[in-house]
This record gives C-alpha cells, sequence and structure tokens, in this order.
C-alpha cells in the first residue's frame, strides 16, 4: 500500500515559504507518518520545495492532506485531482476540523482534530474497505506520542521542529489554537522530547513550536525546567526558539535555565497598545500590564541573550488611523528585537470570525477560493472605524518604516547592545528581513520609499 502525504502552499502568497531559512517541516505529516504500519510505503510531497504539478504522476492508495486556512483552497484543488482519479483523499487541520462541511465537499473524509488515537483506525477501515466520511480524533493524551518521520522531511529545511506541550490556557478571541488543540496545556514526557532531540540532525536549527511553551500552571512550570535541566545535563547543543506569554518575564530560573540551553529567541503575542482592546480580545494576561511595563518585561528577557520577537496586530475594533500609527510609534520604542505586525483577519474557529460573519463583515467572502487571503497581511473584512482601503494603505506606510533597510539595520545595532551576543542578534536581523520580504512580496511597493510616493496600488476584493 502507498500513502501520498502533501503538504500545499498557498499560491496567492507564499508566506514564510519565499526563504528556506523561514521555511519549517510539516511536522503533523511526519508523525502521521510514524503512526502508519510498517507495511505502508510513505512519501511526502512537500510544495515548500516540489510543486505538484510537476508530481502528478505520483500513484497512491491513499492521500494524506493536512491545512491550514492560508493554504486550504490549494489543498482542495489537489484533492480534487485525485478524487477524480478515484484515489480516496483524507484531509485534516485546523480549518477542515472548523470546516467539516465545506471540506467535505472535496474530499472522501475529513479528520477532525489531532490523529494520534484515531489515524490508525483510518488505516485499517481503509484495509477493509469501510473508510468513514468523517473521524473525530480530539485532544488525546501526548504519553505515547510518536517520534515523527524527520527522514522524510526535505533535507534543505534548515530548521527541525518538534512539540513538547499541546493546548493553550487563554481564549483569545482572534485566536483557534484553543477551539482545535483546546484550553488543557497537555505535557509530553520530558525522557520522549529528549530522545526526539538527540535523533534530529545536529546541524540543523530548532523550532519548538509549542503555541505556549512555558504554559501558565506550576505543573507546566515544572515540566519546562525539567526538559531544559534535561537538555543541559545531555549536552545537547542546539539553538532554538519559542512561543510563549509575558509571564516567563517574572521567572528568572527560566530564562537562565533556557538560555544555557539555547534558546535565542522567543514570540510573545503583544498584539496592541491599548488595554481596552486586550480585554476585549480576551487577552487577559495582558490587559493586567500596563502599555509602559512592557519594555520593562522585554528587557528582563534579553538580559539572558534571548532576543524578542514581538507580535502587533493592527485593525483591532476600535482602531482609527491615528490608533494604527501610535501603535507604530509604541513599537519604535518598545525595544523588540524582531517585529511581527500583521493585520486583523477572522479565521474559522474563532469568536472574531463568528461574530463577524453574523455582522456581514467579512469582505472576502468566497469561499473557498478567498481563504488564500486569510493570511494577515491582507484587509478580508471591514474594520469598524475606517475603509478597508484605509487600513490597507496605512498598512504598507506602517510596513516601511518598521521594514526599510535603515530602521533595520540600526534595530540590528540595538539588539546587538542590548543582547550582548551575536547569535541571537543576527535571527533578530534575518527574522526582520523575513517579515520585509512577506509582506512586500505583493502591492506593488518598494519598502525602501514611502508609499505615499508611489504608485497607490490597492487589492479590492470582488464581492458575493
Amino acid at each position: 500500500m502507498k500513502l501520498l502525504l502533501i503538504n500545499p502552499q498557498n499560491k496567492h502568497r507564499r508566506g514564510f515559504s519565499l526563504s528556506v531559512t523561514s521555511r519549517y517541516p510539516p511536522l503533523s505529516l511526519g508523525i502521521i507518518a510514524a503512526l502508519t504500519p510498517e507495511h505502508w510505503d510513505v512519501e511526502l510531497l512537500d510544495e515548500n520545495f516540489d510543486q505538484f504539478e510537476g508530481a502528478k504522476d505520483k500513484n497512491a492508495d491513499l492521500v494524506g492532506i493536512t491545512a491550514f486556512t492560508s493554504n486550504v483552497y490549494r489543498a482542495y484543488e489537489i484533492a480534487n485531482y485525485y478524487v477524480k482519479q478515484g484515489v480516496p483523499v483524507v484531509l485534516g487541520g485546523i480549518h477542515a476540523t472548523m470546516m467539516p462541511e465545506e471540506a467535505a465537499r472535496h474530499v472522501d473524509t475529513v479528520f477532525k482534530g489531532e490523529a494520534e488515537d484515531m489515524w490508525p483506525q483510518v488505516i485499517k477501515d481503509f484495509e477493509n474497505g469501510d473508510l468513514k466520511s468523517i473521524y473525530e480524533g480530539g485532544q488525546p493524551s501526548l504519553d505515547n506520542l510518536p517520534v515523527a518521520r524527520h527522514d522524510l522531511f526535505h533535507p534543505d529545511y534548515i530548521f527541525s521542529s518538534i512539540q513538547t506541550t499541546r493546548g493553550c490556557p487563554y481564549k483569545c478571541d482572534f485566536c483557534s489554537v484553543h477551539a482545535f488543540n483546546g484550553t488543557k496545556h497537555r505535557l509530553r514526557p520530558i525522557n520522549n522530547i529528549l530522545d526526539e532531540i538527540e535523533q534530529l540532525d545536529e546541524d540543523k536549527l530548532l523550532g519548538i513550536i509549542d503555541d505556549n511553551f512555558y504554559g501558565y500552571s506550576t505543573k507546566s512550570k515544572n515540566h519546562t525546567y525539567e526538559l531544559l535541566e534535561g537538555m543541559i545535563a545531555r549536552g545537547i547543543k542546539k539553538d532554538w526558539f519559542i512561543q510563549a506569554s509575558f509571564n516567563i518575564a517574572d521567572d528568572p530560573k527560566f530564562l537562565k535555565l533556557a538560555a544555557q540551553a539555547g534558546c535565542r529567541e522567543v514570540l510573545i503575542g503583544v498584539e496592541s497598545d491599548n488595554p481596552d482592546q486586550l480585554k476585549q480580545a480576551n487577552k487577559a494576561l495582558n490587559a493586567r500590564i500596563k502599555p509602559e511595563k512592557f519594555k520593562k518585561k522585554f528587557k528582563r528577557i534579553q538580559k539572558h541573550g534571548i532576543a524578542v520577537l514581538g507580535a502587533f496586530i493592527f485593525g483591532l475594533d476600535g482602531d482609527t488611523q491615528a490608533d494604527l500609527f501610535r501603535r507604530l510609534r509604541f513599537i519604535q520604542k518598545s525595544g523588540v528585537d524582531i517585529v511581527q505586525a500583521t493585520v486583523l483577519t477572522p479565521y474559522p474557529g474563532t469568536a472574531l470570525y463568528d461574530r463577524m460573519k453574523a455582522a456581514n463583515r467579512i469582505l472576502r467572502n468566497n469561499f473557498p477560493e478567498d481563504w488564500q487571503h486569510y493570511h494577515a497581511e491582507e484587509t478580508v473584512y471591514y474594520p469598524d472605524k475606517m475603509s478597508p482601503e484605509t487600513l490597507e494603505h496605512t498598512m504598507y506606510i506602517i510596513w516601511h518604516k518598521l521594514y526599510n533597510k535603515t530602521t533595520m539595520r540600526m534595530r540590528f545595532i540595538k539588539s546587538l547592545m542590548r543582547l550582548k551576543k551575536y547569535t541571537p542578534a543576527f535571527w533578530s536581523y534575518y527574522g526582520n528581513w523575513q517579515y520585509r520580504r512577506i509582506v512586500f512580496e505583493k502591492g506593488g511597493y518598494n519598502p525602501d520609499i514611502h508609499p505615499d510616493k508611489q504608485k497607490r496600488i490597492i487589492h479590492k476584493p470582488n464581492h458575493k
């Protein structure tokens, strides 16, 4: 039997796949492969490197595809090809979980939730000629999480990826992680994590792709201590990054251990400098911190040689054009090393999407084709305080001010002075370059010339 696993790429906007330095292996497909019986031949087609058009002759008995919202339209295109050939297609991932009825129009089987408990049943049912139209994977324990088939990933990936936890205790209005992975912070056994890290290519960097690496409970905190101490004790020499919340800034023990174990960068979702917006977005932890205190927390992290990637959202309800520029000034003074500045995007599975859909505020609504615009760099909804065109053009001005060459060089120098280490400062510099490439991939603007001095190009969507 032949299982063909496919990682589709958004053809409208390539995002982080623009550069080999910002591509990350499709870990979920590696886990699916590890869960598949040994008598199956498993192949991975990854559009980060190999386009599907050049591989249509790949035969398969069963096709498995995973997709986010931003690349699900491409997933449907590929799925439609195999369905026409009479080859069963299983589609999983966060979008299929949130929009199962839509997904069912394009594939034979929709897989909702996480795969560990139910994928063996999918294979068994297929072998018995009894493949179901839908499977519910739920949110299983990570006690028996298999080591992903890293051997299937393209050798040109610079980063390896692992997971140490799943689930996020916070229920942010704009995020669907808690709907997909749950609010319980599930912890993977320490030795399983360390054993997998030791099996990875020693020449590759490491991305720990947990949505919330540190968690919020004493149990979660002790789990991270034990993991970091284990990495140090085993002599694991890797540079790695994580995603976490502001609470790590108040734990000097964690920061010291993380730096010693090889942590070079942390992504923190700041989102807004407006406490009222943070409350409305259910970003409770941030809302309790006065905006002027953010910089002090960044400094606590940076003191340990760990760069801070600050994630900010523009276009939140209540934002005027003046507010957008105020947020820009806040970012410029905040001292973050890397800036992620995105446009509010109502993803399926979020309270934000449900609310905007009910209020008829979804601008890009020609689905499924319009899902390829849901990548956080385009305006896909009607803002409440400005026109979509004003928000989009304002963002190009803001991106110009954040990512022009002079600004990025100055930010690198400041990062080097703060961090006192070249590696995290270089990661920061390169990270800003990646965001520059992503946001200016389309739009017709030269990032080093103010947009008002260039031909005004605005993406005007076709409405239903």
